[in-house]
């Protein structure tokens, strides 16, 4: 049976250009860097938290999946909950120097506290 495909079409404005060609608009996720080349930033963080203090992990380069199991690794080490979007990982409590030396101990040489 054909793959009908024109629901992914929908939305789609007519070209007169003969040459087009219809891209389903589907991002490619970026791969994930190497841990040496891995530039993360460890900052403490106050803004919009209803006045707790967090751990900000910022910086890291690659796929969603990868975030989320460092993050959970992290979260083991330093005992505290958090969460990871968009690139960044957020553990509850002041927890940078916990932080700091597991990702050191694991390869993430160029990590700093801000």
């Amino acid at each position: 049976m054909k793959n009908n495909d024109w629901k992914e079409r929908l939305g789609m404005v007519y070209s007169t250009n003969p040459d087009y060609k219809y891209g389903s608009g589907g991002e490619t996720e970026e791969e994930t860097q190497p841990k040496e080349k891995q530039l993360l930033r460890i900052a403490l963080d106050k803004r919009n938290r209803g006045g707790k203090t967090v751990t900000l992990i910022s910086g890291f380069r690659g796929r969603d999946e990868d975030l989320e199991t460092l993050a959970k690794q992290l979260k083991v080490k330093c005992g505290a909950g958090g969460s990871a979007k968009d690139g960044a990982i957020i553990i509850q409590g002041d927890v940078r120097g916990k932080a700091h030396d597991y990702l050191t101990k694991e390869g993430y040489l160029k990590t700093k506290i801000i």
